[in-house]
């Protein structure tokens, strides 16, 4: 059974000095999911709008898209199949 949807996602930049902030939105039709990012310019590197711009879309959209993942693995799990196997932990061991 073919199935076709189109997502759009808005993608909106803030910068304010050295400080420049994303928010990722789409819209599913059923659910509305918001992901930020953010990143800080250090005040010894060169003043480069893009490069704030492209990391805190970046992360912005890497939030978002960890939030899809979470919500499909629940309904994965919601239906009864065996769900994803637990990920692998991140960063420097404690």
């Amino acid at each position: 059974m073919p199935h076709t949807v189109e997502w759009k996602v808005r993608l909106y930049l803030f910068e304010d000095g050295r400080v420049t902030r994303a928010r990722a939105v789409v819209d599913t039709g059923t659910t509305v999911l918001t992901g930020h990012g953010a990143t800080r310019r250090n005040p010894a590197d060169a003043e480069v709008p893009e490069i704030g711009d492209e990391l805190a879309a970046g992360r912005a959209l890497q939030d978002l898209g960890r939030q899809l993942v979470d919500i499909a693995e629940r309904d994965i799990e919601g239906t009864g199949a065996v769900g994803p196997r637990p990920r692998p932990p991140v960063g420097w061991p404690t």
